[in-house]
């Protein structure tokens, strides 16, 4: 009996495994999206076709970011073989500038009550923030006047019309968010057909996506997520250690430092330790910058205000460099970060707080080369001149002497005798010249 039961159970399970829903795998957004975010919803993309998930819901909680790391996630939604849904949620969360347009690359676009999506108007490089306004009395035209503004307002609003064509959503309002920078909320965004779905919770949204037909690369796919199991996909060491480096902070804190340690390195050769630390802060520094959207006027008065720093501790100038240097770094770190986005600028406490450690580390050289510019000499034949010796033989123009423990052939203008004592009055050459120490 026992064995008639087990042999059923082993030939059931194949069907009931058959018959479970494919789990469904959850990524989350939340803050600006730059280079982390893209590895960190890459890595979770292609686990998700490894593991043969049914679906990816993205939840977007964001206020915009780079506009290279927003393209990036976009081809890696239209490129993954899983159905992305995005989700913008909790209440009160947004997805605004770049938000929208992965919102938008998304398979099904979904809204918690009380969001909203769209501002999605170009920022320098960045995306985000709002097209220029119109002089008063003047006709309101659609986007911006300047030609470099309107070139890039213009190509941003081509590939957001691009990503709703492809989804069937609302093109024309998908322009607007762009060359308007106008936003709608959850039930304007379904009632436009901005969106998909308005759900107000994950569960809600999983029943009803629940049966959908959705086109992915690689075929067509059905929803089945009733009774899917979810898990969740956080981000990992890898994603916050990114999200740490590429701050343009701590990038700017990071160069500092490996300017720092190397300085010192070179200053006192053996030490290693400075050396060591100084050349890795600095690697990991300019691999940030890379990742990051730098001017690069702004990184050369850095490297010019650097280059002062360094001339005035090797060759001091009381100043004139030093000062210089970190005026040059000042404005540099200003103009460092080549977009208006928040959260990717440096903030200016910051810049001056590492001004004044540096300006005050210009000082404290600039006061200790003055200071042995201005000691006394302690090596070479120099320093002989006011010590005491003796005779170490009688003489009448050259002998030898005993001076600070050491022996000297001096020159002396007066016969003195052997074990006499005697002072160094002069020097002549490279010989002392004495005279009688009583006498001196």
């Amino acid at each position: 009996m026992r064995l008639s039961r087990l042999i059923a159970v082993l030939l059931l399970a194949p069907a009931l495994a058959a018959a479970a829903p494919a789990s469904i795998l959850t990524l989350s957004i939340d803050g600006a999206i730059g280079p982390a975010t893209v590895e960190y919803v890459h890595r979770g993309l292609a686990r998700a076709a490894a593991d043969n998930a049914q679906a990816v819901v993205l939840t977007l909680n964001t206020p915009g970011g780079l506009d290279t790391s927003m393209r990036r996630i976009v081809q890696d939604i239209l490129a993954s073989p899983v159905p992305v849904v995005g989700y913008v949620s909790p209440a009160g969360a947004r997805a605004a500038s770049a938000g929208a347009f992965i919102l938008y690359a998304c398979h099904v676009a979904a809204m918690a009550p009380g969001t909203n999506v769209g501002a999605a108007s170009p920022v320098e490089i960045g995306v985000g923030g709002a097209a220029p306004q119109p002089e008063a009395g003047k006709k309101k035209e659609p986007g911006p006047t300047n030609t470099h503004e309107r070139k890039a307002f213009f190509d941003a609003a081509a590939y957001i019309r691009s990503l709703a064509q492809l989804r069937g959503r609302n093109v024309e309002w998908a322009e607007k968010a762009v060359l308007e920078a106008a936003s709608l909320s959850a039930n304007e965004a379904r009632e436009q057909k901005v969106i998909d779905v308005v759900a107000a919770d994950p569960a809600d949204l999983l029943r009803q996506i629940d049966g959908r037909k959705i086109s992915v690369a690689g075929g067509e796919r059905t929803l089945q997520t009733t009774g899917a199991s979810t898990v969740e996909l956080a981000p990992d060491w890898h994603d916050r250690l990114l999200a740490v480096i590429t701050d343009p902070s701590m990038a700017l804190i990071l160069m500092m430092l490996g300017i720092y340690g190397l300085l010192f390195e070179f200053g006192h050769p053996g030490f290693v330790f400075p050396g060591v630390v100084g050349a890795l802060c600095l690697l990991v520094a300019l691999y940030a910058l890379h990742m990051l959207p730098v001017n690069y006027a702004g990184l050369a008065l850095i490297a010019i205000g650097i280059a002062f720093i360094v001339a005035e501790v090797f060759f001091p100038s009381y100043g004139s460099l030093g000062v210089g240097g970190v005026i040059a770094f000042a404005v540099g770190a200003l103009m460092l970060i080549d977009t208006d986005l928040p959260g990717y600028g440096i903030p200016w406490p910051l810049i001056v707080t590492v001004a004044l450690v540096t300006f005050a580390l210009i000082v404290i050289v600039g006061r200790m080369a003055l200071r042995a510019r201005r000691a006394p000499l302690v090596s070479g034949v120099q320093s002989l001149v006011g010590a005491d010796g003796e005779m170490l033989e009688d003489s009448d123009e050259t002998g030898w002497a005993n001076i600070r423990g050491e022996t000297w052939k001096v020159r002396t203008s007066a016969h003195l005798n052997r074990g006499q004592r005697i002072r160094v009055v002069a020097v002549d050459g490279v010989l002392p010249r004495v005279a009688p120490a009583e006498g001196a």
